[in-house]
């Protein structure tokens, strides 16, 4: 047996806390303050999460959708008038409000079978692909044709990016949401700055995802569970608070929240619609089956009994909170100052004054944290999926780099800045977000399970029980396929055309990247590639603002890169020419000089008309051009020079005939100074055939081109 050998220590020196270590510069130390310490690729397994962090992770967007989905339902009913409140000649109508609760409950328990079905689907999904089920992934793999290509997926991980940046938007302004009504606060302080505080809680995930998933998973467990186990208790006494203890419960309606309607407009339609808008529910259920690389082994069996315990929170907290508002006569009026649902049945339940109001607070806040904090769901899986598509070639590569702490923070940056744009977009609003909701998840779904049914069918050699599984995936898909229908015509008008256009322009944007890619690697390919038979020369330039010090290393280097070589001075003051010839005498060696007259003072023209004659003058010829700079020792150094490197590397990185290399000269802490007035005329002396006019031409006034 060989003992296999010990691991290479870490390459990477031990970082001591910021403030301790003075080797460390500033913007390090801050960058170690925010994001914390850099990980070793080494450390990936020590990253990946338990059930009881996952959990949060991945299905905090579902779970807090039970804030919303009911209200959602509540709304859709209540502008039609069919309302808890419904009045007929001024009298309680009593027919309507029975029909309210039936209906309310009626489409509530259809999206729990709905669920139910999901949860089902994406088990046999989890053990399918246990490598990340994903939609893209699966709808890639087994909808792919001759005819179609990829189009299945690309539909599949577009539909997926745009819910993924909408579930941030809403669960960020569902949860602002539910803050104004909470007495604790200034009274309209919120309202007025609802965007404000939705950008800069978008702005704290983002950097609590920079620092890592596992370290978000741990921070965000606590507002989930608290949330789930105050609901649990806020169902628990409405429910048999009346049965046990006599105690009465109702919901207080403030006719200033909003016009009750009458109700002559309820029918089918209506229904549809409020099943549509309650089918809020179901976004973030795929998120498990895209995350199962993060989870700890079992991977499969993990991501499978996560899956079923969210599918159990979410169900029975959304049949008890439906349950709730139709038993406490919530009212939520369309286009009105209405407090959320939940906050109405808390208030109804615990009460804001009295001894059991704690309770009531803590259920808001929490109710506000996980709604805020369930975007963390779209940051787990959002950059995944882009890191997958890069890796595809259908999104730039940048998306498949790991940051410092192995997460991927290009994706984690980008989900952030469209979030907080949508957020603006909108004005914070859940009503005007909530409509652009569910449309692609649920085309998401639809393809996904279509995709497993053609899997199974692909392993019915090998599976005995294959035809049971593509059952099931395929009353999914169908399942699925109708809610997409009616939703997608519900919401038509409200904005889900908007949302089937990004999904077309997303798509598009992946096939004009993918086409990129492939075009670069065919003309980098070896496989027909011919030596030169000739061999290829080259001529060296060298840029000489002024002679001095920091010059001559990069004199040296042209020297050594080819014969040909010569230096290029651009006059802009004729009258120092003269002194920089002789200089040049003594210091240039065997190294020609040309001196460019530029009486308009400029940098760019001269050098590239010389670049023209010289690539005319030597055809067969490469081209050098060697740019000497100095570096500062203090950071605020380059904001004292005229950086007239930096544009000159910028124009000759334009030209395609030629090559581009700078050569640095770094300046020192010197112990011993000189007389300041001396050395400032030495340089004035030596600047005075390049430098005269610093601020118009861009070259520093020392005689030196700095970058």
């Amino acid at each position: 047996m060989i003992d296999s050998p010990p691991a290479p220590e870490s390459q990477e020196p031990e970082l001591l806390a910021p403030a301790l270590d003075p080797k460390i510069s500033v913007g390090k130390r801050i960058r170690l303050f925010f994001f914390g310490k850099p990980l070793s690729s080494d450390n990936m397994e020590h990253t990946l999460l338990s059930k009881i962090v996952a959990l949060p992770v991945f299905a905090s967007d579902a779970i807090s959708s039970v804030a919303y989905a009911s209200q959602e339902i509540v709304l859709a009913l209540g502008a039609a008038g069919l309302t808890a409140v419904a009045v007929a000649n001024g009298q309680p109508d009593l027919a309507k409000r029975a029909a309210f609760g039936q209906y309310t409950m009626l489409i509530s328990g259809m999206i729990v079978a709905l669920l139910v079905i999901v949860v089902i689907s994406y088990w046999q999904t989890i053990f399918g692909y246990p490598s990340g089920g994903g939609s893209y992934i699966v709808s890639k793999d087994n909808l792919r044709s001759k005819r179609l290509g990829d189009l299945p997926g690309l539909i599949a991980a577009a539909a997926l990016l745009i819910d993924y940046v909408l579930t941030v938007s809403v669960s960020i302004a569902s949860g602002v949401q539910n803050l104004p009504h909470i007495p604790l606060l200034p009274d309209g302080a919120i309202k007025q700055h609802t965007v404000l505080i939705c950008s800069l809680l978008i702005a704290v995930l983002v950097l609590a995802n920079m620092r890592g998933l596992k370290e978000s998973g741990t921070l965000f467990a606590i507002p989930t569970y608290m949330f789930v186990a105050m609901c649990y208790i806020m169902i628990a006494v409405g429910f048999l608070g009346p049965m046990l203890f006599g105690w009465k419960f109702s919901a207080h309606y403030d006719p200033s929240w909003g016009v009750v309607k009458s109700g002559e407009t309820f029918g089918f339609f209506v229904l549809a619609k409020a099943f549509a808008n309650g089918c809020s529910a179901m976004t973030g259920t795929e998120a498990v089956s895209n995350g199962i690389p993060a989870f700890k082994k079992p991977k499969s069996r993990n991501a499978a009994l996560t899956l079923v315990a969210m599918g159990v929170i979410l169900g029975t907290l959304f049949l008890g909170i439906s349950g709730l508002a139709v038993k406490l006569g919530v009212v939520y009026p369309e286009g009105g100052n209405a407090p959320a649902v939940i906050d109405q049945i808390s208030t109804a339940i615990f009460g804001k004054t009295g001894r059991f109001a704690f309770a009531y607070y803590i259920t808001q806040i929490f109710t506000a944290g996980i709604l805020i904090l369930a975007a963390n769901t779209s940051f787990a899986d959002f950059p995944r999926l882009a890191s997958i598509l890069a890796r595809d070639h259908y999104l730039p590569k940048q998306f498949s780099n790991l940051g410092d702490k192995l997460v991927f923070s290009n994706g984690i940056l980008i989900l952030g800045i469209f979030a907080a744009a949508l957020i603006v977009l909108k004005k914070g609003d859940t009503d005007a977000l909530v409509p652009l909701y569910a449309v692609g998840v649920f085309l998401a779904f639809t393809l996904s399970q279509s995709g497993m049914v053609v899997h199974w069918v692909k392993l019915k050699d090998t599976d005995n029980r294959w035809l049971t599984k593509a059952i099931i995936n395929g009353v999914g898909a169908l399942a699925t396929l109708a809610v997409l229908v009616d939703i997608t015509i519900e919401k038509w008008k409200s904005g889900a055309w908007f949302v089937v256009l990004l999904i077309v322009l997303l798509v598009l944007m992946f096939r004009k990247i993918h086409h990129h890619y492939a075009d670069v690697a065919q003309q980098l390919r070896l496989a027909e590639y011919t030596p030169p038979t000739v061999l290829l020369k080259n001529t060296v330039l060298v840029l000489v603002p002024t002679l001095h010090r920091g010059v001559m290393p990069a004199l040296e280097y042209a020297r050594s890169l080819s014969p040909d070589c010569r230096a290029v001075h651009i006059c802009t003051d004729p009258e120092g020419a003269p002194q920089l010839k002789e200089k040049w005498e003594q210091w240039g060696g065997d190294v020609p000089l040309v001196i460019l007259n530029s009486p308009y003072r400029s940098l760019v023209g001269p050098i590239m008309r010389y670049l023209d004659a010289v690539g005319m003058e030597r055809r067969s010829h490469t081209i050098t051009v060697v740019v000497p700079e100095f570096v500062p020792t203090k950071w605020w150094h380059p904001l004292l020079h005229g950086n007239s490197g930096l544009r000159l590397k910028i124009a000759l990185l334009g030209r395609r005939d030629v090559v581009v290399a700078n050569v640095r000269y770094y300046l020192q802490h010197l112990n011993e100074k000189a007389s300041d007035s001396a050395l400032l005329e030495e340089a004035a002396e030596g600047a005075n055939g390049h430098g005269h006019a610093d601020a118009t031409q861009g070259h520093d006034g020392d005689g030196g081109i700095h970058t």
